[in-house]
Formats: C-alpha cells, sequence, structure tokens
C-alpha cells in the first residue's frame, strides 16, 4: 500500500475531493460525505487532516469498515506522527486534562460538574452540558425539587437501613440507573466500558445508548458478573431495517430492556453545541464558499449544528402507538419495553392501556418519565412534576406499570423525593458522564454511585424509613408542588373518556 505525504493530503479539502486521516491510514470520503448521518460539515472539517481523536471518541469500533468502499483506503500517511492536536491550536482543552485530585476528593455532584468543566475538552463539555435555547428547563429539573419537603419520624429503631429495589423481574442495590447518556469516550477512553463496570460492581442497571461510542456488545463485555443487567436505548429509523438489524444484534449480546425513546423526534435547539460548531467550521476554513453555517435551516442541514443535532439524522418522526407492535415482533417474549419520554399524565395512561390484541398481553412494563434533560423541548414540564400528576389523577397505573423519573437529580434527597412520590427507580445521566472526566473513568463512577448511595441512607435514616418499600407520600409535604399540576386529564380533555377506559 502506497504511502502519501500529508502536503498532497492536505489539497483534498473540499466537497469535491475530501481526504481524511484515520489512525495513518487515509481515506477518500468524498462519495461518503452525503451519506453521512451527521451530515457532510462535521466531515469537511477535518478535510485534509487527521481526524483520529475526534472521529474515535464518537465512531464505536467497526464504523469504517461498515461504512466505506474498500477503495476508499488509499494508503498511509508518509509522516506518521501527524498530532490531532493542530486541528484547533486555540483550543486549550483539546487534550485530556489530569488533575491531582482524586475520585474520593469529590464530596458531590456539583464537585463532579465542577471538575469536568476544568478537564473536558470544549467539544465534550459543550455536547454534555448544553441544553435547548435558554437551559431554563434543565435548571427546573432541578429546581423544582425544591418544592417537595420531607416530614421526618422520630422514635424509630434507624440502625440498619436497606437500599435494595426492583426494577422490571431484576433486583438492584441502589434504586438509581444510569439513563442513556451517549457519546462517552469523549469524557474517557474507556468510554460505556466504564460505567458499565462502575454499574456492575455497585449492583444498577445501565441504559445504553443508542449512540454510544463503543457497540453495544463491547460494552456489554465489560459486565462484571453474567447476571449483571443491561438496557438499550433504541432511536427508531427511517430506515426501518436498520433497526430491526441492530435489535437483533442487541437481543442476541443479552439484553433486559429495550427503552423506547420518544422525547426528541427532532433535534431541539442546544445553542452552547451549536455554537461551538460554527466557531470550528470557521477556523477550519474547510466549508465550500455556498454552505451557510445556520444550524436551524431544517431537519436535513440543522443536523449539522454539532454533535448533538447531528446525532438525530435519520430518526423517524412518524412513529405512534401501534408501532408497539412492531417493536414487540424484535424481541423475546421476556425482553421488557420501557417507553422513555412521557410528559403527560394522559400518555402515561395510554401508555398502560397498550395491549397486543393478538395475544391479550400488555405491550409496555414501564415509563421513564423524563423531558430529555432539557435538551428538547423548552418549557417542557419537570418530570417530577409529570410524577405527581400521575400520582394525583391517574393513582391507578401505579399497579400498571413501574414509573422511573430522570432528570436533574443531584442528591440522594432527590432520589428519595421522588421513590416518596410513586417512583420505582431514577436516573441519572449528565453525572455518569461527566464522572469520567479528568482521567477519572470507572473510579470517577463509581463515586457518583457511591455519594447518591451514602445520601439515600442518611435521608432514609433521618427521615425513620428504614427500607425502600417504606417510603412513600407520608413522608413528604407537596403542597407547593401540587399548585402548579397541570389540568387533569378529564379538564384537559373536555370529557372524562381518558380516565373512564380501564387499565
Amino acid at each position: 500500500m502506497r504511502t502519501i505525504p500529508p502536503d498532497q493530503i492536505a489539497q483534498h479539502k473540499t466537497s469535491q475531493s475530501c481526504w481524511v486521516i484515520i489512525r495513518n491510514k487515509v481515506y477518500d470520503v468524498t462519495d461518503f460525505l452525503p451519506k453521512h448521518p451527521g451530515g457532510r460539515r462535521s466531515i469537511l472539517r477535518f478535510a485534509g487532516k487527521d481526524a483520529t481523536s475526534d472521529f474515535e471518541a464518537i465512531h464505536p469500533p467497526g464504523t469504517l469498515e461498515e461504512s466505506l468502499s474498500e477503495g476508499a483506503n488509499l494508503g498511509t500517511v508518509a509522516i506518521v506522527d501527524v498530532k490531532e492536536k493542530a486541528l484547533d491550536p486555540t483550543d486549550e482543552k483539546q487534550e485530556v486534562k489530569l488533575t491531582p485530585e482524586t475520585p474520593e476528593d469529590m464530596l458531590n455532584i456539583a464537585d463532579i460538574e465542577e471538575h469536568a468543566c476544568r478537564t473536558l475538552s470544549k467539544k465534550a463539555w459543550a455536547y454534555y452540558a448544553s441544553a435547548s435555547d435558554d437551559m431554563r428547563t434543565k435548571t427546573y429539573n432541578n429546581t423544582i425539587f425544591n418544592l417537595v419537603l420531607f416530614r421526618p419520624r422520630i422514635f424509630r429503631d434507624i440502625t440498619v437501613v436497606d437500599t435494595t429495589a426492583r426494577m422490571l423481574d431484576f433486583e438492584t442495590s441502589l434504586p438509581v440507573f444510569v439513563s442513556p447518556a451517549a457519546l462517552a469516550r469523549l469524557a474517557h477512553p474507556d468510554g460505556e466500558k466504564a460505567i458499565a463496570r462502575a454499574c456492575g460492581k455497585q449492583g444498577i442497571l445501565q441504559m445504553i445508548s443508542n449512540n454510544a461510542s463503543l457497540r453495544y456488545p463491547d460494552i456489554v463485555s465489560a459486565r462484571v458478573s453474567s447476571e449483571q443487567p443491561f438496557a438499550f436505548q433504541l432511536y427508531v429509523q427511517n430506515e426501518r431495517e436498520r433497526s430491526e438489524k441492530l435489535l437483533r444484534d442487541v437481543v442476541k449480546a443479552g439484553c433486559r430492556a429495550v427503552v423506547l425513546t420518544l422525547d426528541a423526534p427532532t433535534p431541539g435547539k442546544r445553542e452552547m453545541d451549536e455554537r461551538l460548531a460554527r466557531e470550528e467550521a470557521r477556523s477550519t476554513g474547510n466549508i465550500d464558499e455556498g454552505e451557510a453555517l445556520s444550524a436551524n435551516s431544517g431537519r436535513g442541514k440543522g443536523a449539522e449544528g454539532g454533535v448533538g443535532r447531528a446525532m438525530f439524522q435519520g430518526t423517524a418522526g412518524d412513529l405512534v402507538w401501534d408501532d408497539l407492535i412492531w417493536l414487540k415482533e424484535q424481541l423475546r417474549d421476556d425482553i421488557k419495553i420501557i417507553l422513555k419520554g412521557l410528559q403527560t399524565v394522559e400518555d402515561v395512561i395510554l401508555a398502560a392501556q397498550q395491549v397486543d390484541k393478538r395475544t391479550g398481553k400488555k405491550l409496555v412494563d414501564a415509563v421513564l418519565l423524563s423531558n430529555h434533560g432539557g435538551r428538547a423541548l423548552e418549557g417542557a414540564p419537570p418530570p417530577l412534576l409529570v410524577l405527581e400528576e400521575v400520582r394525583a389523577y391517574a393513582p391507578d397505573v401505579f399497579q400498571s406499570l413501574e414509573i422511573y423519573i430522570d432528570g436533574g437529580i443531584r442528591r440522594g434527597t432527590d432520589v428519595v423525593k421522588a421513590l416518596c412520590l410513586g417512583a420505582t427507580q431514577v436516573g441519572i445521566g449528565r453525572p455518569a458522564l461527566m464522572s469520567l472526566a479528568g482521567g477519572f473513568g470507572e473510579a470517577g463512577v463509581f463515586r457518583v454511585i457511591q455519594i447518591l448511595r451514602e445520601e439515600i441512607e442518611t435521608a432514609m435514616r433521618l427521615l425513620g424509613a428504614l427500607t425502600i418499600d417504606q417510603l412513600g407520600p407520608q413522608y413528604v409535604n407537596t403542597r407547593q408542588l401540587d399548585a402548579i399540576l397541570g389540568p387533569s386529564p378529564e379538564a384537559a380533555a373536555g370529557a372524562g373518556v381518558l380516565l373512564k377506559a380501564k387499565l
């Protein structure tokens, strides 16, 4: 195979002739530009240059072989020590920064986030921290917990507290799971594998993102025991066959549940992420003159406005309730279905009513109340508020479905408040990703879970509750939260049709 000098490679930096270097190999990706799921601009930023660091952080192994024709590999670069650092000399956070701090120095999740802000690259921080528009929904997801007060009880023996919980048909050591969180290798080379190992050692479930930076079988291979449970998040693609193949691979690798994500049928406007993409486009000078920099000019071009938007390219926007039958047909009977992204009590009720008419069995086993971490619709209700609406207007649903929430969890007391209002489990997303930063890796994720465990146990002791099952509405004052509840389904619909249906 021939060797190609860097100056020759650098000449191929347009959409008419685009070469990139990945792991010291030179690829002609010109024909692939219009097919790239993340949009052509995300490749053109590295046209004629080394894209190894950026590519490997967000693409699972094997992506090149699956995506490019055999003839796309032109040879190897003549000088092998090309540094990706040269891509953006103004980026002071391009390389991972190691600090003298250890995970044990982190006292709470706020410490974890501050550490991540100092050590992550600009790209990683923009993707992890960004949310839609003014990011008020992201903030409100957390601050709404302040509207719920505890009602501690006294004269109780709190010597032993048990945090063991249930989730579907398995047991967890803590009522906490890791929500689907994409591109973990932006923070650490081990990425989702590090999260898997930490979850296994702590005895909790990991929901693996559809957009993970490692393939599902590779992540599952890091399990600490054969009994460790995993769930897989699914974004259904416009090309339904791609989703069917992905599900076959996931089922074969071992999967306890599929999490069908519904709260982001189209990307939100994540300005922090998009602004960085515009800066990078300008700094590289690799954008053809006729190409607009707008990140919001429709689903196709808009997908080029940052990492977050790019990942939604090809996501189906036409899903309806009947598509649950299609999903069930792709899975074994023992694999559960979780619907992620429900944001009203009406949809929770509808989820509980979904039945396979052929078998009479329910189609939905659990729902995850979520607004995509504030990254989709600005002004969407915080999951805790939706949980309280379900408790107030449709309490029978708790007998039909397990209900989880995620978004804004920063303290063990947040978890306990959600459990008191009826949640079965509570998810964390950003804390798990950010805990990988600064070289922490698996130890960082382990520390996040450990912090929540300690805070949950402390809260339970101070409340006078000895087990997770004992937690309930008797331990909380929700008067402030109830004051902002939305209308009942009957009032919202103008009739009581929805609630009259039997669950």
